[in-house]
């Protein structure tokens, strides 16, 4: 008999087993301490934990189990696809049918990898699962005798779409605990010539909000940040493509603007993390909440700063442009390729150019690089070839600069984990006097950033630093000055 709890017992009861030692949450229970001691056969040692520390312990004790066994599953009998749309523990599922533990085993291993998106393909052979971690796709499971209509069905159930509709995109969420863990996934299916295709982008609440030197800012730029996230009104903007950190980015800019004497109210889409004393508002579309309807609600809600999740389109930016005149300070993000860009982008969007002059504020474009692998990275002297790039940008040259190899800790990438570059665009005088007279973007970008402030130019000083590979900062920004 195994001396382990099963995991539902042990989340009820607050008792686990750990070697010779019994952690005890605050909950504990008589009855989960007999069963516990009763199993293991010896003395134990008990170890009281707070409810987050029991939690931990959950987690570490139980998530690993089940994350390669797709193998040993077979499909003989039916789903019962019951209990929809509800939150699930993903530890939980030694007694299910193969199928909802198939999903459950793929849910899990996303999560345990940190990815940011889960993908379920059909295709002609069977069905394909691959997640995305540090912006890289990776297969997890690539099987022809697997049902695919019911590990379809079984998602769209848990998120509450409906099976019967194959024809038409739907969107829905799944929430899920894993452990202690709270994670939060959006789900999109669209149907395809071999079936549904599923994508779920994970969110993780219960990781939190970095620091901002974690995130990868200099301590000139956060001084910049807090200075910006300090003022009275004005719009401030993040910029870059999607899953390049804007939102946590804005989310930080928001906790240095929280303070007790401020009114601080959100519209978004997702809201994506729990911030304690701001007031969070959910985007539906399809009753006519968009974000520029939602911006219009929260000025008559008193507000000191509001967080638009998006400016995309015409009608939100004029009202963002019209709350930061009559005294608000705006946080959003914007699709634009560099900090001037978004300059260009406001045009393109229909504001004049008086108007973006006396209500931009600030703007940050930001890309994520990922970091190379301290146990693999390999040193190298810079070819002639690889210092034109720094001699293109005036900046030093590095006397080694490091490519990633590959090993067993990285899993065979090279790459372990990922920081942010930030290319951060204050609006003073001279580049506001720019704006108002309407020049394009090229002149304005010399009369604001020089060289080393330039997305390249940061992302150039990782690679001097040895945080990333020259490869990897010219497939992420380009050699654009």
């Amino acid at each position: 008999m195994s001396t382990r709890l099963p995991f539902a017992f042990a989340r009820d009861t607050q008792v686990a087993v750990d070697g010779a030692r019994l952690i005890l949450g605050p909950g504990a229970t008589s009855n989960g301490i007999r069963e516990a001691r009763r199993r293991a056969g010896r003395p134990l040692q008990p170890v009281r934990e707070t409810q987050a520390g029991f939690e931990a312990a959950l987690a570490r004790l139980y998530q690993e189990d089940g994350g390669g066994a797709e193998d040993d599953l077979s499909f003989d009998l039916e789903d019962a696809a019951a209990g929809a749309h509800q939150e699930r523990d993903l530890l939980e599922d030694a007694e299910d049918a193969p199928v909802i533990q198939l999903v459950n085993q793929l849910l899990r291993r996303a999560v345990t990898a940190g990815a940011s998106d889960l993908h379920v393909e059909p295709y002609e052979g069977g069905l394909r699962a691959r997640i995305r971690v540090d912006g890289f796709l990776q297969t997890i499971l690539d099987r022809s005798d697997v049902p695919v209509k019911r590990i379809v069905s079984r998602l769209k159930v848990m998120a509450g779409l409906d099976i019967a509709e194959t024809r038409l995109p739907q969107d829905g969420r799944i929430p899920l605990r894993m452990g202690g863990r709270q994670i939060d996934t959006r789900v999109s299916s669209l149907p395809g010539n071999y079936g549904e295709r599923v994508v779920l982008r994970i969110l993780d609440r219960s990781s939190g909000l970095m620091p901002l030197d974690a995130l990868g800012l200099s301590p000139a730029q956060i001084t910049l940040l807090e200075r910006l996230s300090a003022m009275p009104n004005g719009i401030i903007l993040a910029t870059g493509p999607t899953g390049s950190g804007k939102t946590t980015t804005l989310y930080s800019l928001l906790k240095l603007a929280n303070r007790d004497e401020r009114n601080i109210v959100t519209v978004e889409d997702p809201i994506e993390y729990d911030l304690p004393g701001v007031s969070q508002s959910q985007i539906n579309a399809e009753i006519g909440m968009t974000f520029a309807a939602g911006l219009r609600a929260t000025l008559r809600q008193d507000p000191d700063v509001i967080l638009v999740g998006e400016i995309r389109d015409t009608e939100t930016a004029s009202v963002a442009a019209q709350a930061a005149l009559t005294g608000h300070l705006v946080f959003s993000s914007l699709h634009a390729n560099g900090s001037v860009g978004a300059v260009v982008r406001l045009r393109d969007l229909g504001l004049d150019n008086f108007l973006i002059a006396s209500t931009l504020r600030g703007v940050i474009a930001q890309r994520l690089l990922r970091r190379l692998c301290p146990d693999c990275r390999q040193p190298h002297a810079p070819s002639p070839a690889e210092a034109a790039y720094f001699d293109r940008q005036d900046l030093p040259l590095p006397l080694r600069i490091y490519d990633a190899k590959g090993c067993e800790a990285c899993n065979g990438t090279g790459y372990s984990g990922r920081v942010g570059i930030f290319e951060m665009l204050e609006v003073g005088e001279e580049l506001r006097a720019g704006i108002d007279r309407g020049l394009p973007e090229t002149e304005l970008k010399h009369m604001a950033l020089s060289a080393s402030e330039t997305l390249i130019g940061q992302g150039l000083s990782e690679v001097a630093q040895g945080r990333t590979s020259l490869a990897e900062a010219l497939r992420v920004v380009g050699d654009v000055a």
